[in-house]
């Protein structure tokens, strides 16, 4: 069958899934009985009045007598979705119920997506301002940079309830396990480690932020963008690339491979070439994470390199960095102790938590979901699976626990969790 019509059957396939037999992945459920007068007066009026009621007096009455605690909203603007680009708020919608999908499917976490029509970023920041008071947590998904440097910024500042920009900081935290893990294999620390990140939008920035909080040097990070190396020299660079502007004489991608120990492509398919890999040091790590097709194919660069370690954004090759790793189970975590805000503490806790996870036997489960008969720690096990039981059992826990650590929790720690 030529390649084309293997990609026109799995387009239709992606269609006919996503129509039949109801359209759409997402549907509300009722979770009371309603199939009395008694209940339906209970669910309604008159009884909605004592609800309503203990809520105007006592605002957080609304975790006990709604579902505000376990509803996040999935907030799109449709501005940077997947690697389509700007299709607009509407179009993002497929992509705004998969995340629901997720969230509920991995945490339990019920979701409303919903799709922000808007002109301008302060725009988007009033409509998602205004129907906050609907949500125990706002994932903001698919919105391009640098707007949503600044939409994030500004509904943290606004609202007491987490808001968090999934492209990037739930790619940081799956980049900076995977990466700390990879490391370890390769002999080598994430404080002596050169590193250079090619991608300057959402995630690469986030990235290069949190691997700083984990012990990286400022000055032996290198953040590539389309115009090049971002030292500082350059008179065009943002608020958001400037911190990271170092003085170097590295001007190109090339320049700055050469001797580097990380590679990190959060941008294009194809752009880190034969060459470019050959010039970096012994044992290197290199994470081609552009969707569909990454930096560079997993097949050529083992044949240039039979020293390094690889992962992709794929299902179909060792090592995908994959967000469902994160944001289901830190939003879970977050939830269950009230956090006001998702903080940087909480995100190092879930790094720590999928690094140590990687490391633990593999579950017969897992091994049969993927079809594999043996699973360990190494070069291409990397990360857990998604699919892995443990995720739910271990991640919010230590997401939970670092909220209340650092004073951002106004629950105590649930009963349901492990003993603490």
């Amino acid at each position: 069958m030529p390649e084309n019509a293997t990609v026109d059957t799995q387009y239709q396939a992606a269609l006919d899934y996503h129509a039949n037999p109801r359209p759409g992945k997402m549907a509300t459920a009722i979770t009371k009985p309603c199939e009395t007068q008694a209940q339906l007066a209970l669910a309604y009026t008159p009884g909605v009045a004592a609800p309503v009621s203990a809520i105007a007096t006592d605002p957080a009455a609304a975790y006990r007598y709604t579902g505000k605690g376990n509803l996040v909203g999935v907030i799109s603007d449709g501005s940077a979705v997947l690697g389509l680009g700007d299709v607009g708020a509407l179009a993002s919608k497929p992509v705004m119920e998969g995340k629901g999908v997720l969230f509920k499917r991995f945490a339990d976490i019920d979701v409303f997506d919903i799709e922000v029509q808007s002109d301008t970023p302060q725009a988007f920041i009033e409509a998602v301002a205004a129907i906050a008071p609907t949500f125990g947590g706002i994932n903001l998904e698919d919105i391009a940079a640098p707007h949503c440097f600044e939409i994030e910024r500004e509904l943290q500042q606004r609202l007491a309830i987490p808001v968090f920009h999934d492209d990037q900081h739930g790619t940081a935290i799956i980049i900076a396990a995977g990466l700390l893990n990879a490391l370890e294999l390769q002999g080598k620390t994430l404080e002596q480690s050169r590193i250079v990140c090619l991608g300057a939008g959402s995630a690469g920035i986030a990235s290069m932020n949190l691997l700083l909080a984990l012990g990286a040097r400022r000055e032996q990070l290198l953040l590539v963008d389309r115009q090049g190396v971002v030292h500082s020299s350059r008179g065009d660079l943002n608020r958001y690339k400037q911190p990271f502007a170092v003085e170097t004489e590295r001007r190109t991608l090339a320049d700055a491979l050469v001797g580097a120990d990380v590679f990190i492509g959060v941008s294009g398919a194809d752009l880190l070439s034969e060459r470019m890999l050959a010039s970096m040091a012994p044992r290197p790590v290199v994470f081609a994470l552009a969707n569909p097709d990454p930096e560079i194919r997993p097949e050529l660069a083992h044949q240039v390199r039979d020293d390094l370690i690889m992962a992709t954004g794929r299902s179909d090759y060792p090592n995908q960095v994959n967000n469902v790793l994160g944001f289901p189970f830190i939003f879970r975590g977050a939830l269950d102790v009230r956090a006001s805000t998702i903080n940087e503490a909480m995100k190092v806790a879930m790094v720590h938590a999928l690094c140590k996870l990687a490391k633990e036997p593999v579950p017969a489960s897992v091994l049969h979901a993927y079809g594999l008969e043996a699973l360990e720690f190494g070069p291409d096990y990397i990360l857990p699976k998604p699919f892995d039981p443990r995720l739910i059992e271990q991640l919010p826990a230590a997401v939970a626990r670092a909220a209340i650590d650092s004073g951002v929790a106004r629950l105590p720690w649930p009963e349901r969790y492990p003993a603490d």
